[in-house]
């Protein structure tokens, strides 16, 4: 009876929280279905409203704009805008036909009134331009103001000068020199004077830079050329000259003792009394005996 009840009891203790579990799960469901709901209603709000905004700015889209289609006429009246059957321009450089970089390039524009009426020269300008592209401009230089009138059958002459950017050089560019003029009536006309793929040329400097720089290396390499052969010469040298043996004096003969006193001389003789080599070989073997 004992272990029915013990059982009983574990199989309670393991079935309630699984039950409690259970039911906190139940419950939650509808919470979490409520929230749910508010939410997705808003996102379906948001949904359409974005939809509205799209469509508003599609129907913008279709609707005319007056400020491009101004910009559009202002750029087809710039593109019709060509010269005068009466008027005639030659150009003349005077720094010749080439174009150094950083360097002034100079040239006289003629102008004809070949008509009957009046021409008012507004403007001179110049440009250098991409070459695969005229549209594309790489450096614009200052309009030229001149305000001009030329009468008929009368010319007149303007000079202009630039100066092409030294990053320019050693490459093709196209050149655009442009004239604009009024006739009488204030209808405006343009000339391309030149309109021509140029290259600009770089000056070579009588000495620059990395020219000395150059020399300056190509010196010290002689220099240290030089000074290993000289070294290599005089080892060589030294080891053909035999080294110097010193050697000392002979005898008494070979040395000048008249500086010595006679007295002296004397007492040296007796001290040390020469003897024969035969005399000292005879003494030591009498020694002997």
């Amino acid at each position: 009876m004992f272990n029915f009840g013990s059982k009983m009891l574990l199989l309670f203790l393991l079935a309630f929280p699984c039950g409690l579990m259970s039911i906190g799960q139940v419950s939650a469901d509808p919470e979490s279905v409520e929230d749910i709901g508010p939410d997705s209603a808003v996102d379906e709000e948001e949904e359409g409203e974005e939809e509205e905004e799209e469509e508003v700015l599609a129907e913008e889209d279709l609707m005319p704009n007056p400020g491009m289609d101004g910009d559009l006429d202002e750029d087809s009246e710039a593109a019709d805008v060509t010269s005068h059957q009466d008027a005639d321009t030659t150009i003349i450089f005077v720094t010749g036909e080439e174009f150094p970089a950083n360097e002034i390039v100079k040239f006289l524009v003629g102008f004809t009134n070949k008509g009957t009426q009046d021409f008012t020269v507004q403007s001179l300008e110049a440009s250098f331009r991409y070459p695969q592209d005229f549209q594309f401009y790489i450096q614009n230089f200052t309009a030229l103001p001149l305000n001009t009138v030329v009468q008929p059958q009368n010319q007149a002459s303007f000079e202009y000068s630039f100066i092409p950017a030294q990053p320019m050089a050693g490459r093709p560019f196209g050149l655009v020199i442009l004239l604009n003029y009024l006739d009488s009536e204030g209808n405006a006309f343009q000339t391309a004077i030149y309109n021509q793929t140029v290259t600009i040329t770089e000056i070579e400097e009588g000495l620059d830079g990395e020219t000395m720089f150059l020399y300056i290396f190509l010196g010290g390499l002689v220099v240290l050329m030089l000074f290993g052969v000289y070294q290599v010469l005089e080892t060589r040298k030294k080891k053909r000259i035999p080294g110097k043996i010193e050697k000392g004096t002979g005898g008494m003969n070979d040395v000048d003792i008249s500086w010595i006193p006679q007295e002296t001389l004397n007492v040296m003789n007796k001290a040390s009394p020469k003897t024969s080599p035969r005399k000292r070989t005879n003494r030591a073997a009498g020694a002997d005996q």
